[in-house]
């Protein structure tokens, strides 16, 4: 197949020519959500920029195997080992077995992604249904003179690590800086190094979650899940590996250097980050008081809210910025999106309303669809396909005028074009017409009413009607053919 894809490698901080480990396949792991509260909409950016991604590869032909992990176990509220685990700190809040709590998230999460239009992955592993395959890792990390273990709980030795490898190849920043950024080791600290961090921590008498191991009964540090599961779906080395850029410094360090010293190679080939949300020019947080949930942001239903917008609405408005550029919110800007969403749906619309003619004249497909593809295959940049996408609809709206001109060939080619980069790539629909299924016959009944008023020449109820409907968004627009209805 013909491959003209680049991406930017946050590794090689460049853009790079995408070449796959096998020629018609892909490997994408992305690092899911750690369910014990609801997911939030940094999270959502995250997983609707990869869904994209994984339809635009499955668009271009690629075998596709998407994986993305659930978080279920073993992520502690510290990045350095300390504080509780959330699944159990959450349980004991709402006095619930942690598994409960995993459930409850899990399933809202799958909800929020099935609102999004996102493509489930092609497989979902959980951190505590590979639990063995995490335990096997640590021997070998163990094996290769990489990790050590200290009272029933093992960590990993950078120390010895950079001796051999690069442990801040992903971020650049200078090891000393890191060394210096890190608090020093207290006397009850276990660790030799300050880096080091846990692949296996030994449960304490009231930790709720704990599995037996070679070492203690416990559980596994948050890093080791992605390296073991990664390993096990897509092998030693994969194509790209993405996530939020917030996993860069830690994580997905930490997922480097235990792959390496565990296979001696790198992970993924590709690592590709999607960029932080903003509010109003302010980075979105929980502590800020400034972060809304998802259902939030559908219902309107927040202070920093003036009203709600329908989830293809947002998924719209987030596929406006390229995913490494910052995202941000405000009533303004989703305003605009939802208007220029409702203006890409109500043209696609008009498509099933379009008489062909006899020849196609006033426009070129076949150059916007270069352009299209050429956005696409540039990293990604739905921005520029979207602006593209506009100009079709500038197109569709002088054919419907009767501006331009269409045969029957064109219109087939026309609506094949937006099924494909619409629905298809960018996994925009329609979702305006929930629960209106009867929506066009209830539209005719409201038209032939017009049409007889304006027969019996009683204008004052034929300009109500469409005054009234312009004022719930729905526009008519008589013509030779009839009076047709779009929403605007």
């Amino acid at each position: 197949m013909e491959n003209n894809l680049v991406l930017y490698n946050t590794i090689s901080r460049k853009k790079e020519k995408f070449n796959p480990i096998h020629p018609s396949m892909v490997g994408m792991y992305v690092c899911g959500p750690t369910v014990y509260s609801d997911v939030h909409l940094g999270n959502c950016r995250t997983f609707v920029s990869f869904d994209l991604i994984f339809r635009y590869l499955l668009h271009l032909g690629y075998k596709v195997r998407y994986v993305r992990n659930i978080t279920d176990a073993g992520h502690l509220e510290g990045d350095r080992d300390e504080g509780d685990d959330k699944f159990a700190k959450k349980a004991k809040l709402e006095q619930l077995e942690p598994m409960e709590i995993v459930q409850k998230y899990t399933i809202g999460f799958h909800d929020v992604l099935r609102l999004f239009n996102t493509l489930p992955p092609s497989i979902e592993p959980t951190a505590t249904g590979h639990i063995s395959e995490q335990i096997e890792m640590i021997k070998q990390i163990i094996d290769n003179g990489y990790a050590y273990e200290v009272n029933g709980t093992v960590y990993f030795d950078v120390e010895k690590y950079v001796q051999k490898y690069d442990y801040t190849v992903l971020t650049n920043r200078k090891l000393e800086d890191l060394l210096n950024n890190t608090r020093e080791l207290g006397g009850q600290d276990e660790k030799r190094g300050r880096l080091d961090f846990a692949l296996w921590i030994k449960a304490k008498p009231e930790h709720i979650m704990r599995w037996p191991a070679p070492w203690s009964t416990g559980f596994p540090g948050w890093h080791i899940e992605c390296s073991a599961m990664s390993n096990k779906y897509l092998g030693a080395q994969f194509d790209i590996h993405g996530g939020g850029m917030d996993l860069a410094a830690t994580h997905h360090t930490n997922e480097i250097a235990q792959s390496e010293a565990c296979n001696h190679t790198s992970p993924a080939r590709y690592w590709m980050h999607t960029n932080m949300l903003t509010v109003n020019g302010a980075r979105m947080s929980k502590s800020s008081g400034n972060g809304f949930l998802p259902q939030e942001l559908f219902t309107g239903n927040h202070p920093l809210l003036e009203r709600g917008y329908s989830p293809m609405a947002v998924r719209f408005f987030m596929l406006q910025a390229h995913y490494r550029s910052t995202l941000d919110f405000s009533n303004e800007a989703l305003d605009a999106a939802d208007k220029g969403f409702k203006r890409l749906m109500n043209a696609i619309a008009l498509l099933n309303k379009i008489t062909p003619s006899k020849a196609t004249s006033g426009f070129n497909l076949e150059d916007i669809r270069k352009n299209c593809y050429a956005a696409m295959d540039d990293d990604f940049n739905s921005p520029i396909l979207i602006a593209e996408l506009f100009e079709v609809v500038r197109i569709i709206n002088s054919i419907y005028d009767g501006k331009s001109t269409i045969n029957q060939k064109g219109l087939d080619e026309l609506k094949a074009f937006m099924k494909d980069f619409v629905e298809d790539i960018l996994g925009l629909n329609d979702d305006s017409n929930a629960g209106t299924d009867n929506m066009d016959e209830l539209m005719n009944v409201i038209i032939n009413i017009r049409n007889s008023a304006k027969q019996n020449k009683d204008f004052a109820t034929s300009d109500r009607i469409r005054e009234e409907l312009s004022s719930i968004g729905i526009q008519l627009k008589d013509s030779k053919d009839g009076t047709l209805w779009n929403k605007i």
